[in-house]
């Protein structure tokens, strides 16, 4: 696996998901630009968090995925709100990819699913996760290099937080949040995977 100091390319390149050439996109990404990368990540992470709502939380029902897709429904999981953040931080040419943790959905009916977070990578930090699912009470993510503020920790049987950054988002994560027709459907069958194997320079490990 690659050295966690020098991401590879594969963490710059525009893909179907993380379509930051979109021009709609492009357009939000010039708009978020500030005078070095970590101000600009931050204004990415807090437009994200703040602009795009999470589906639960908001009670949407549209099902989004490609970073385009989200940026035009406003609306969007975990997991398609680090899609669009991912293909922001790398607009402006900063390394970034996808983290997940696995955590219980429903506690009653002891679901899990596959929690959506992404990583990034500045000069002075090195590779740093975070999460811009959205605050709500309870949860309160601000984004503070060099302190992980993560929405979920990991404290029941079963849960966990897989230690990688992808390149790309996993493709049956991808190919199953398509196929939703509802976030509906979602809740009565959350998305549950476990990593893929994939190539040298499309996975790293975090430090």
């Amino acid at each position: 696996m690659q050295s966690p100091s020098m991401p590879p390319a594969s963490f710059l390149f525009a893909s179907p998901v993380v379509d930051y050439d979109h021009a709609a996109v492009a357009t939000l990404a010039t708009s978020l630009s500030d005078f070095t990368p970590a101000a600009t990540a931050k204004r990415c992470f807090d437009w994200v968090r703040d602009e795009i709502q999470h589906s639960l939380d908001y009670h949407r029902n549209v099902v989004a995925c490609a970073a385009s897709d989200v940026l035009a429904a406003g609306t969007g999981l975990c997991l398609a709100k680090s899609h669009l953040l991912v293909a922001l931080l790398r607009a402006h040419a900063i390394p970034a990819g996808f983290c997940y943790q696995r955590l219980l959905f429903d506690e009653r009916d002891s679901l899990f699913c596959t929690h959506g977070l992404v990583a990034l990578w500045l000069q002075d930090y090195g590779w740093y996760r975070c999460d811009a699912r959205g605050n709500r009470p309870g949860i309160w993510c601000e984004f503070t290099p060099g302190r992980e503020n993560l929405a979920f920790s990991e404290h029941r049987s079963g849960e966990h937080l897989y230690p990688y950054v992808w390149a790309e988002p996993w493709p049956e994560l991808v190919r199953r949040l398509r196929a939703l027709e509802s976030i509906a459907q979602y809740c009565a069958d959350p998305i549950d995977l476990t990593p893929p194997a994939c190539a040298d320079d499309q996975v790293i490990r975090m430090a």
